[in-house]
């Protein structure tokens, strides 16, 4: 186990080179433009999202029944991610019109087809966890 610590410690130092001696390989320009992204997700994280989560968080742990918490936690984590992941390509219908093959498919209804899904599992998952509480108890 120790050796295989070893080796992922090793190849993390080594992959960490390579990004570091790609990012000061960049103009000045592109540095000062990666450094006030980094800071402001950071900001904006920390800022917005994190406390956003924590007051759903606790709100949702008061206002749900117990047996539906675990589930709805899953099916929110979800659709933050699945709406993250589309954001770039959400309302781009007309971005590139010399080249229709580059946004060819309808992602909003991808998106809404694909968060449906995920509720539904909520839905069944809650049932399921009501029912084996039941059966518990």
């Amino acid at each position: 186990m120790t050796a295989v610590r070893i080796v992922l410690g090793l190849a993390g130092l080594w992959l960490a080179w390579i990004g570091i001696d790609l990012l000061l390989g960049q103009s000045r320009i592109d540095l000062i433009s990666a450094g006030l992204w980094f800071v402001g997700a950071i900001v904006l994280h920390d800022g917005v999202f994190a406390p956003l989560c924590a007051a759903l968080g606790v709100g949702g742990k008061r206002l749900l029944p117990p047996t539906s918490a675990a589930p709805v936690a899953v099916g929110t984590v979800c659709t933050v991610t699945l709406v993250l992941i589309s954001v770039p390509v959400l309302g781009r219908e007309l971005a590139v019109a010399a080249n229709p093959t580059v946004l060819d498919r309808d992602y909003p209804a991808g998106l809404l087809a694909a968060v449906v899904v995920v509720w539904v599992l909520v839905g069944i998952g809650t049932v399921g966890w009501r029912a084996a509480t039941r059966r518990r108890g």
